[in-house]
Protein backbone atom coordinates (compact mmCIF):
# COMPACT_ATOMS: atom_id res chain seq x y z
CA UNK A 1 0.00 0.00 0.00
CA UNK A 2 2.44 2.70 0.91
CA UNK A 3 4.52 2.61 -1.82
CA UNK A 4 1.57 3.41 -4.39
CA UNK A 5 1.54 6.86 -2.23
CA UNK A 6 4.87 8.16 -3.72
CA UNK A 7 4.54 6.50 -7.15
CA UNK A 8 1.17 8.35 -7.42
CA UNK A 9 1.71 11.29 -5.59
CA UNK A 10 5.54 11.89 -5.01
CA UNK A 11 6.44 14.40 -2.65
CA UNK A 12 7.75 17.30 -5.40
CA UNK A 13 4.20 17.51 -7.25
CA UNK A 14 1.89 17.81 -3.94
CA UNK A 15 0.13 21.18 -4.43
CA UNK A 16 0.77 21.98 -1.03
CA UNK A 17 3.93 23.17 0.76
CA UNK A 18 3.35 20.37 3.42
CA UNK A 19 2.66 16.97 2.21
CA UNK A 20 -0.11 16.26 4.08
CA UNK A 21 -2.84 13.15 3.46
CA UNK A 22 -6.18 12.80 5.77
CA UNK A 23 -6.22 9.25 6.15
CA UNK A 24 -10.11 8.15 6.90
CA UNK A 25 -10.31 4.86 8.47
CA UNK A 26 -13.18 2.57 9.32
CA UNK A 27 -13.73 0.11 11.71
CA UNK A 28 -13.32 -3.29 10.20
CA UNK A 29 -10.36 -4.59 8.33
CA UNK A 30 -10.01 -2.30 5.84
CA UNK A 31 -9.85 0.43 8.59
CA UNK A 32 -6.93 -1.53 10.27
CA UNK A 33 -5.29 -1.53 6.86
CA UNK A 34 -6.03 2.11 6.88
CA UNK A 35 -3.63 2.77 9.94
CA UNK A 36 -0.66 0.41 8.45
CA UNK A 37 -1.18 2.95 5.08
CA UNK A 38 -0.67 5.97 7.65
CA UNK A 39 1.92 4.47 9.43
CA UNK A 40 4.33 3.98 6.08
CA UNK A 41 3.05 7.20 4.96
CA UNK A 42 4.70 8.61 8.25
CA UNK A 43 7.99 6.76 7.07
CA UNK A 44 8.09 7.92 3.44
CA UNK A 45 8.07 11.65 4.89
CA UNK A 46 4.70 12.79 4.45
CA UNK A 47 2.21 13.95 7.18
CA UNK A 48 -0.87 11.89 7.67
CA UNK A 49 -3.53 12.46 10.06
CA UNK A 50 -5.87 9.83 10.94
CA UNK A 51 -10.25 10.24 11.12
CA UNK A 52 -10.90 6.74 12.88
CA UNK A 53 -14.14 7.43 14.62
CA UNK A 54 -15.10 3.50 15.57
CA UNK A 55 -12.21 2.07 17.16
CA UNK A 56 -12.18 -1.59 16.81
CA UNK A 57 -11.65 -3.70 20.11
CA UNK A 58 -9.83 -6.32 18.16
CA UNK A 59 -5.95 -6.10 19.99
CA UNK A 60 -4.00 -6.22 16.44
CA UNK A 61 -6.03 -3.21 15.66
CA UNK A 62 -5.28 -1.23 19.16
CA UNK A 63 -1.75 -2.41 18.28
CA UNK A 64 -1.89 -0.44 14.54
CA UNK A 65 -3.65 2.43 16.43
CA UNK A 66 -0.88 2.99 19.61
CA UNK A 67 2.43 2.66 16.64
CA UNK A 68 0.86 5.51 14.60
CA UNK A 69 0.38 7.01 18.00
CA UNK A 70 3.87 6.25 19.14
CA UNK A 71 4.88 8.11 15.89
CA UNK A 72 3.43 11.27 16.30
CA UNK A 73 0.22 11.22 14.13
CA UNK A 74 -2.09 12.94 14.83
CA UNK A 75 -5.95 11.91 15.54
CA UNK A 76 -8.93 14.08 14.22
CA UNK A 77 -11.90 13.96 16.95
CA UNK A 78 -14.23 14.96 14.25
CA UNK A 79 -14.50 14.96 10.29
CA UNK A 80 -14.94 18.61 8.91
CA UNK A 81 -18.51 18.44 6.93
CA UNK A 82 -17.23 21.59 5.15
CA UNK A 83 -15.29 19.96 2.49
CA UNK A 84 -13.72 23.10 1.63
CA UNK A 85 -11.79 22.66 4.75
CA UNK A 86 -10.40 19.18 4.04
CA UNK A 87 -9.57 20.67 0.73
CA UNK A 88 -7.55 23.12 1.78
CA UNK A 89 -5.44 21.43 4.21
CA UNK A 90 -4.69 17.98 2.35
CA UNK A 91 -3.54 16.91 -0.78
CA UNK A 92 -5.29 14.01 -0.87
CA UNK A 93 -7.31 11.73 1.12
CA UNK A 94 -6.86 7.82 1.53
CA UNK A 95 -10.30 6.05 1.50
CA UNK A 96 -9.95 2.98 3.90
CA UNK A 97 -13.80 3.02 5.47
CA UNK A 98 -15.30 -0.06 3.76
CA UNK A 99 -13.31 -1.82 1.63
CA UNK A 100 -14.05 -5.38 0.76
CA UNK A 101 -16.32 -6.08 3.96
CA UNK A 102 -19.68 -3.20 2.34
CA UNK A 103 -21.83 -5.82 4.38
CA UNK A 104 -20.28 -3.15 7.19
CA UNK A 105 -23.18 -1.25 5.34
CA UNK A 106 -23.03 2.30 3.52
CA UNK A 107 -26.04 3.57 5.91
CA UNK A 108 -24.49 2.99 9.12
CA UNK A 109 -23.15 5.66 11.10
CA UNK A 110 -20.65 6.88 11.05
CA UNK A 111 -20.25 5.28 7.45
CA UNK A 112 -22.85 7.24 5.65
CA UNK A 113 -21.54 10.66 6.82
CA UNK A 114 -18.24 9.81 5.83
CA UNK A 115 -19.15 8.76 2.50
CA UNK A 116 -21.60 11.99 2.13
CA UNK A 117 -18.52 13.94 3.32
CA UNK A 118 -16.14 12.33 0.58
CA UNK A 119 -18.06 11.95 -2.48
CA UNK A 120 -17.93 16.13 -2.39
CA UNK A 121 -14.05 16.18 -1.86
CA UNK A 122 -11.93 17.96 -5.20
CA UNK A 123 -8.29 16.75 -3.83
CA UNK A 124 -7.50 13.17 -5.05
CA UNK A 125 -9.19 10.10 -3.47
CA UNK A 126 -6.71 6.68 -2.99
CA UNK A 127 -9.59 4.41 -2.08
CA UNK A 128 -7.54 0.63 -0.39
CA UNK A 129 -9.25 -2.51 -1.95
CA UNK A 130 -12.74 -1.67 -2.95
CA UNK A 131 -13.70 2.21 -3.26
CA UNK A 132 -16.19 3.06 -0.23
CA UNK A 133 -19.71 2.62 -0.96
CA UNK A 134 -19.17 0.48 -4.03
CA UNK A 135 -20.69 -3.22 -4.03
CA UNK A 136 -17.17 -5.77 -4.35
CA UNK A 137 -19.08 -7.15 -7.54
CA UNK A 138 -21.53 -4.79 -8.91
CA UNK A 139 -18.98 -1.71 -8.62
CA UNK A 140 -20.14 2.13 -7.85
CA UNK A 141 -23.76 2.83 -6.87
CA UNK A 142 -23.62 5.97 -5.36
CA UNK A 143 -20.25 5.26 -3.89
CA UNK A 144 -17.11 7.82 -3.89
CA UNK A 145 -15.21 8.14 -7.76
CA UNK A 146 -11.49 7.66 -6.18
CA UNK A 147 -8.76 8.74 -8.49
CA UNK A 148 -6.31 6.19 -7.24
CA UNK A 149 -7.42 2.69 -6.32
CA UNK A 150 -4.86 0.09 -4.43
CA UNK A 151 -6.25 -3.34 -5.30
CA UNK A 152 -4.88 -5.73 -2.19
CA UNK A 153 -3.55 -9.10 -3.13
CA UNK A 154 -5.62 -9.19 -6.67
CA UNK A 155 -7.98 -6.81 -8.58
CA UNK A 156 -11.92 -7.29 -7.25
CA UNK A 157 -14.73 -7.88 -9.73
CA UNK A 158 -15.36 -4.54 -8.79
CA UNK A 159 -12.52 -2.84 -10.43
CA UNK A 160 -13.53 -3.22 -14.00
CA UNK A 161 -16.16 0.18 -13.77
CA UNK A 162 -12.84 1.90 -11.93
CA UNK A 163 -12.26 5.00 -14.37
CA UNK A 164 -9.75 6.84 -12.65
CA UNK A 165 -6.11 8.13 -13.39
CA UNK A 166 -4.48 5.02 -12.04
CA UNK A 167 -4.97 1.36 -10.53
CA UNK A 168 -2.13 -0.41 -8.64
CA UNK A 169 -2.41 -3.54 -7.20
CA UNK A 170 -0.25 -4.88 -4.04
CA UNK A 171 -0.02 -8.75 -3.94
CA UNK A 172 3.67 -9.70 -4.24
CA UNK A 173 3.60 -11.80 -1.14
CA UNK A 174 -0.04 -13.86 -2.31
CA UNK A 175 1.11 -17.24 -1.34
CA UNK A 176 1.18 -19.46 -4.56
CA UNK A 177 -1.26 -22.00 -3.49
CA UNK A 178 -3.89 -18.91 -3.06
CA UNK A 179 -2.92 -17.62 -6.68
CA UNK A 180 -3.47 -21.21 -7.88
CA UNK A 181 -7.01 -21.88 -5.97
CA UNK A 182 -8.30 -18.59 -7.24
CA UNK A 183 -6.46 -19.24 -11.03
CA UNK A 184 -4.98 -15.61 -10.37
CA UNK A 185 -2.08 -14.12 -12.85
CA UNK A 186 -0.30 -11.75 -11.17
CA UNK A 187 1.51 -9.46 -12.46
CA UNK A 188 5.70 -9.26 -12.53
CA UNK A 189 6.67 -6.63 -9.67
CA UNK A 190 9.60 -4.49 -11.06
CA UNK A 191 13.49 -5.10 -8.88
CA UNK A 192 11.79 -5.08 -5.08
CA UNK A 193 8.43 -3.12 -5.46
CA UNK A 194 5.63 -4.26 -3.53
CA UNK A 195 2.94 -2.54 -5.49
CA UNK A 196 2.75 -2.34 -9.37
CA UNK A 197 0.64 -0.24 -11.23
CA UNK A 198 -1.57 -1.76 -14.03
Amino acid sequence: VPVSSPQAFPLPSLPRKQPTVLVVCGPAQNGAIGLVCARHLRIFDYEPTIFYPKRSPDPLYRDFTTQCEKMDIPFLSYLPTEVQLINDAYNAVVDAVLGAEAEAGEGREPCSAILATLKHIRIPIVSLDVPSGWDVEAGSSGGISPDVLVSLSAPKQCARRFLGRQHFVAGRFLPYDVQKKFELNPPEYPGTECVVAL
